[in-house]
């Protein structure tokens, strides 16, 4: 790399530390290539990315930034999962940790906070931002579908009672018919 496409590397690194939800910086070594690309298809699943990273270029784009005490996690072969939702590499990285021993989790970011493994695992057991739309949708409208509810049963009842009348009414004429067969 020259001097100009390591400080597109730097900027780029630093844009994803400001701008992502949550960075997880997991180790690889020892994993295949296939085994990195179905990571990379898990991630893009959920809008996630992972990205192998140069481990200098991470602590010059850290130490520009105010997340310098993150600079600790990047030495041997580093790679970082990152998305706009704070949940979502968490998730992926945390399941995919489970399922290969040799993807590692060393810690993350959430802002400007440093997460260490425990905390990222945390982070993956919360329900992700759709998750939690979906929840508090489902308890806006709850109240709505009640009141709807409320509303409707006078009326339900008035058309249980007069179909209740109408066969009592059709049943002396049904019996009479058939009396007369």
């Amino acid at each position: 790399m020259d001097r100009v496409q390591k400080k597109e590397a730097v900027d780029d690194l630093g844009q994803i530390f400001t701008e992502s939800g949550s960075v997880v910086v997991a180790r690889y070594a020892g994993l295949t290539v296939a085994q990195l690309t179905e990571l990379r298809r898990r991630m893009g699943a959920v809008g996630a990315k992972f990205t192998v990273i140069k481990n200098r270029l991470a602590k010059i784009a850290l130490e520009n930034s105010e997340r310098g005490s993150a600079a600790e996690m990047f030495s041997q072969p580093t790679g970082i999962a990152y998305s706009k939702d704070p949940v979502a590499a968490a998730k992926v990285a945390a399941q995919y940790a489970k399922e290969n021993e040799k993807f590692v989790i060393i810690g993350g970011l959430l802002g400007k906070t440093s997460l260490n493994q425990d905390a990222v695992k945390a982070l993956a057991s919360m329900p992700s931002m759709d998750e939690m739309r979906a929840t508090l949708l489902g308890t806006l409208n709850a109240p709505a579908s009640m009141l709807a509810r409320t509303l409707n049963a006078p009326a339900v009842g008035l058309v249980n009672v007069l179909e209740a009348y109408r066969k009592k009414r059709e049943e002396p004429a049904a019996e009479a018919e058939a009396e007369a067969a």
